[in-house]
Protein backbone atom coordinates (compact mmCIF):
# COMPACT_ATOMS: atom_id res chain seq x y z
CA UNK A 1 0.00 0.00 0.00
CA UNK A 2 1.54 3.08 -1.17
CA UNK A 3 2.47 5.88 2.02
CA UNK A 4 0.63 9.10 1.39
CA UNK A 5 1.74 11.02 4.71
CA UNK A 6 4.43 13.24 2.82
CA UNK A 7 1.79 14.23 0.58
CA UNK A 8 -0.77 15.47 3.25
CA UNK A 9 2.37 17.30 4.87
CA UNK A 10 3.08 18.84 1.78
CA UNK A 11 -0.35 19.74 1.29
CA UNK A 12 -0.32 20.84 4.63
CA UNK A 13 2.67 23.20 3.97
CA UNK A 14 1.46 24.59 1.12
CA UNK A 15 -1.91 25.70 2.38
CA UNK A 16 -0.02 27.45 5.71
CA UNK A 17 2.25 29.26 2.71
CA UNK A 18 -0.66 30.29 0.65
CA UNK A 19 -2.51 31.40 4.10
CA UNK A 20 0.48 33.21 5.27
CA UNK A 21 1.04 35.56 2.21
CA UNK A 22 -2.54 36.01 1.78
CA UNK A 23 -2.76 37.82 5.05
CA UNK A 24 0.55 39.74 4.33
CA UNK A 25 -1.20 40.92 1.27
CA UNK A 26 -4.62 41.98 2.98
CA UNK A 27 -2.16 43.81 5.82
CA UNK A 28 -0.64 45.45 3.12
CA UNK A 29 -3.62 46.67 1.15
CA UNK A 30 -5.48 47.75 4.46
CA UNK A 31 -2.57 49.69 7.01
CA UNK A 32 -3.65 49.74 10.76
CA UNK A 33 -4.25 53.13 11.86
CA UNK A 34 -1.71 53.84 12.93
CA UNK A 35 0.25 53.96 9.63
CA UNK A 36 -2.79 54.76 7.71
CA UNK A 37 -2.16 58.38 9.35
CA UNK A 38 0.88 58.68 8.14
CA UNK A 39 -0.25 58.04 4.69
CA UNK A 40 -3.65 60.14 4.71
CA UNK A 41 -1.25 63.28 6.18
CA UNK A 42 -1.09 64.70 9.49
CA UNK A 43 -4.27 65.70 11.47
CA UNK A 44 -5.46 68.26 13.96
CA UNK A 45 -6.64 67.43 17.43
CA UNK A 46 -9.61 66.38 16.56
CA UNK A 47 -8.68 63.57 14.01
CA UNK A 48 -9.28 65.90 10.44
CA UNK A 49 -6.89 65.38 8.33
CA UNK A 50 -5.53 68.55 6.97
CA UNK A 51 -3.69 67.56 3.75
CA UNK A 52 -3.60 65.19 1.57
CA UNK A 53 -0.56 64.22 -0.23
CA UNK A 54 -0.77 65.30 -3.68
CA UNK A 55 -3.29 67.98 -3.19
CA UNK A 56 -3.41 71.70 -4.75
CA UNK A 57 -1.02 73.67 -3.12
CA UNK A 58 -0.72 77.67 -2.95
CA UNK A 59 2.80 78.63 -4.64
CA UNK A 60 4.29 82.22 -5.23
CA UNK A 61 6.26 82.04 -8.49
CA UNK A 62 8.61 85.62 -9.55
CA UNK A 63 8.93 85.51 -12.84
CA UNK A 64 10.07 88.12 -15.17
CA UNK A 65 9.83 90.58 -11.86
CA UNK A 66 6.51 89.88 -11.63
CA UNK A 67 4.83 87.71 -8.51
CA UNK A 68 2.07 84.85 -9.62
CA UNK A 69 0.37 83.07 -6.99
CA UNK A 70 -0.98 79.73 -7.95
CA UNK A 71 -2.65 76.92 -7.06
CA UNK A 72 -0.74 73.60 -8.48
CA UNK A 73 -0.29 69.94 -8.03
CA UNK A 74 2.90 69.51 -6.48
CA UNK A 75 3.99 67.26 -9.56
CA UNK A 76 3.11 69.90 -11.72
CA UNK A 77 6.83 71.15 -13.56
CA UNK A 78 7.85 74.44 -13.86
CA UNK A 79 8.01 74.42 -17.94
CA UNK A 80 3.61 73.53 -17.38
CA UNK A 81 3.22 76.05 -14.73
CA UNK A 82 4.59 78.98 -16.88
CA UNK A 83 2.97 77.50 -20.07
CA UNK A 84 -0.48 76.89 -18.60
CA UNK A 85 -1.18 78.53 -15.61
CA UNK A 86 0.85 81.98 -16.17
CA UNK A 87 0.36 81.50 -20.14
CA UNK A 88 3.93 82.47 -20.94
CA UNK A 89 4.08 80.49 -23.82
CA UNK A 90 7.58 81.18 -24.74
CA UNK A 91 9.07 78.48 -23.26
CA UNK A 92 8.82 75.25 -25.66
CA UNK A 93 8.44 71.95 -24.49
CA UNK A 94 10.44 69.55 -26.90
CA UNK A 95 11.42 66.48 -25.34
CA UNK A 96 9.99 66.37 -21.71
CA UNK A 97 12.81 64.81 -20.89
CA UNK A 98 15.69 67.83 -20.57
CA UNK A 99 17.21 66.08 -23.62
CA UNK A 100 16.77 69.35 -25.98
CA UNK A 101 17.08 72.12 -23.99
CA UNK A 102 14.04 73.43 -25.79
CA UNK A 103 12.49 74.78 -22.16
CA UNK A 104 15.66 76.22 -20.91
CA UNK A 105 14.89 79.03 -18.61
CA UNK A 106 17.23 81.23 -16.38
CA UNK A 107 16.66 80.28 -12.45
CA UNK A 108 18.73 83.05 -10.44
CA UNK A 109 20.57 83.76 -13.52
CA UNK A 110 21.16 79.95 -14.20
CA UNK A 111 20.00 78.05 -16.90
CA UNK A 112 17.72 75.04 -16.00
CA UNK A 113 15.83 72.59 -18.16
CA UNK A 114 12.00 73.78 -16.52
CA UNK A 115 10.95 70.35 -17.79
CA UNK A 116 12.34 68.65 -15.28
CA UNK A 117 11.99 71.42 -12.13
CA UNK A 118 9.08 71.15 -9.99
CA UNK A 119 7.10 74.73 -9.48
CA UNK A 120 7.06 74.44 -5.97
CA UNK A 121 10.46 74.06 -5.66
CA UNK A 122 11.17 77.47 -6.95
CA UNK A 123 9.37 79.39 -4.48
CA UNK A 124 11.26 82.63 -3.66
CA UNK A 125 13.35 82.26 -6.38
CA UNK A 126 13.75 84.27 -9.58
CA UNK A 127 12.52 82.85 -13.01
CA UNK A 128 13.52 84.74 -15.85
CA UNK A 129 11.92 83.26 -19.58
CA UNK A 130 12.70 84.77 -23.40
CA UNK A 131 9.91 87.27 -22.17
CA UNK A 132 11.41 88.90 -19.84
CA UNK A 133 15.26 89.17 -21.85
CA UNK A 134 14.39 92.53 -23.66
CA UNK A 135 13.66 96.20 -21.74
CA UNK A 136 11.41 98.46 -22.56
CA UNK A 137 13.33 99.75 -25.26
CA UNK A 138 15.69 97.58 -26.83
CA UNK A 139 16.14 93.79 -27.41
CA UNK A 140 18.96 91.97 -25.37
CA UNK A 141 21.98 91.63 -27.07
CA UNK A 142 21.83 87.88 -27.61
CA UNK A 143 18.31 88.07 -29.05
CA UNK A 144 19.25 90.96 -31.73
CA UNK A 145 22.49 88.92 -32.40
CA UNK A 146 19.99 85.89 -33.33
CA UNK A 147 18.33 88.44 -35.54
CA UNK A 148 21.14 89.37 -37.41
CA UNK A 149 22.96 86.39 -37.90
CA UNK A 150 19.59 84.20 -38.50
CA UNK A 151 20.16 81.91 -35.93
CA UNK A 152 17.20 79.98 -36.14
CA UNK A 153 15.07 78.64 -38.77
CA UNK A 154 11.68 77.34 -37.44
CA UNK A 155 12.23 78.88 -34.16
CA UNK A 156 11.44 76.19 -32.01
CA UNK A 157 13.86 75.76 -29.80
CA UNK A 158 15.07 79.88 -30.13
CA UNK A 159 13.65 80.13 -26.93
CA UNK A 160 15.80 77.82 -25.24
CA UNK A 161 19.46 78.69 -27.22
CA UNK A 162 18.76 82.11 -26.34
CA UNK A 163 18.33 81.66 -22.25
CA UNK A 164 20.89 79.35 -22.28
CA UNK A 165 23.50 81.55 -24.78
CA UNK A 166 22.16 84.52 -21.90
CA UNK A 167 23.67 82.13 -18.65
CA UNK A 168 26.39 80.91 -20.46
CA UNK A 169 28.11 84.07 -21.65
CA UNK A 170 27.43 85.34 -17.81
CA UNK A 171 29.31 81.31 -17.01
CA UNK A 172 32.34 82.35 -19.27
CA UNK A 173 32.89 85.65 -17.67
CA UNK A 174 33.22 84.08 -14.48
CA UNK A 175 36.18 82.07 -16.09
CA UNK A 176 34.00 78.65 -15.91
CA UNK A 177 36.40 76.20 -17.84
CA UNK A 178 34.46 73.57 -20.60
CA UNK A 179 34.97 70.02 -22.01
CA UNK A 180 36.99 72.42 -24.74
CA UNK A 181 38.80 74.56 -22.58
CA UNK A 182 42.44 73.49 -23.77
CA UNK A 183 44.15 75.46 -20.44
CA UNK A 184 41.88 74.94 -17.33
CA UNK A 185 44.98 76.87 -15.61
CA UNK A 186 45.22 80.20 -17.26
CA UNK A 187 44.21 83.13 -15.90
CA UNK A 188 41.21 85.46 -16.62
CA UNK A 189 38.39 85.53 -19.04
CA UNK A 190 37.92 82.33 -21.04
CA UNK A 191 38.35 83.27 -24.92
CA UNK A 192 35.12 82.02 -26.46
CA UNK A 193 36.06 80.18 -29.80
CA UNK A 194 33.64 78.60 -31.59
CA UNK A 195 34.44 75.32 -30.40
CA UNK A 196 33.72 76.70 -26.52
CA UNK A 197 30.57 77.86 -27.92
CA UNK A 198 29.31 74.42 -29.59
CA UNK A 199 30.71 72.97 -26.45
CA UNK A 200 28.87 75.71 -23.99
CA UNK A 201 25.90 75.40 -25.93
CA UNK A 202 25.46 71.23 -26.90
CA UNK A 203 22.43 71.12 -24.28
CA UNK A 204 20.53 72.74 -26.80
CA UNK A 205 19.62 70.92 -29.96
CA UNK A 206 18.32 72.51 -33.22
CA UNK A 207 16.58 70.19 -35.28
CA UNK A 208 17.00 72.27 -38.36
CA UNK A 209 20.49 72.86 -38.16
CA UNK A 210 21.35 76.44 -37.53
CA UNK A 211 24.09 76.02 -35.82
CA UNK A 212 26.38 78.12 -37.87
CA UNK A 213 23.94 81.13 -37.11
CA UNK A 214 23.54 80.10 -33.53
CA UNK A 215 27.44 80.21 -33.36
CA UNK A 216 27.95 83.10 -34.70
CA UNK A 217 24.87 85.08 -32.90
CA UNK A 218 26.89 83.72 -29.54
CA UNK A 219 29.78 85.44 -30.55
CA UNK A 220 28.63 88.38 -31.96
CA UNK A 221 26.69 88.98 -28.60
CA UNK A 222 29.55 87.98 -26.49
CA UNK A 223 31.98 90.95 -28.54
CA UNK A 224 29.06 93.03 -27.91
CA UNK A 225 28.50 92.55 -23.92
CA UNK A 226 32.97 92.75 -23.00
Amino acid sequence: MMNTGWLTAKGAARRRFLCGTGALTTALAHPPPLFADALSGPSTADGQVTTTPGAPVHVRLNVNGHDYDLVLEPRVTLLDALRENIGLSGTKKGCDRGQCGACTVLVNDERINSCLALAVAHEGDRVRTVEGLADETALHPVQAAFIEHDGFQCGYCTPGQICSAVAMLNEARMDTVSAATRDVRRKGRVELSDAEIRERMSGNLCRCGAYVGIVAAVREAAGRRT
